[in-house]
């Protein structure tokens, strides 16, 4: 379950991440960045393209050595919660919230509560070394 779980994830994120570096334009656009030249196209590239990509990976990481799948899941739980922490910090400090960065917001707090959810599950069924 928690394989499958981190599969969907690690997939979405690496999409996110290639249509971020070959659709920059529709991308940046609806989250309300402007790229400037240069250097904020650049940035966004490494930014949203790249770091998106590697999120990705971390999280399908458990396919190559299933031994990482509890550190694969602690990672996408610890990521999403800081995500979701300054998310709702952007909702409450700027108006004018598009409906697509909602979206982004309700897709994080989703997975936020599933990786959560997991981990809770992992921890209370896994005996008495699951924390370790």
């Amino acid at each position: 379950m928690v394989r499958m779980f981190l599969t969907l994830t690690g997939l979405l994120y690496i999409g996110l991440g290639v249509w971020c570096a070959i659709d920059p334009a529709t991308t940046s656009r609806k989250v309300g960045l402007q790229r400037e030249p240069g250097s904020g196209e650049s940035e966004f590239l490494t930014v949203y393209g790249g770091l998106e990509f590697g999120l990705g990976l971390v999280f399908l990481l458990p396919w190559l050595m299933p031994a990482w799948d509890r550190g694969a899941l602690v990672s996408c739980l610890l990521i999403h919660a800081a995500l979701v922490a300054f998310r709702t910090a952007g909702f409450l400090l700027f108006t004018g919230i598009g409906p697509f960065t909602v979206r982004l917001a309700i897709g994080e707090w989703v997975v936020l509560l599933l990786a959560a959810g997991l981990w809770w599950l992992t921890t209370t069924t896994s005996g008495p070394t699951a924390g370790q």
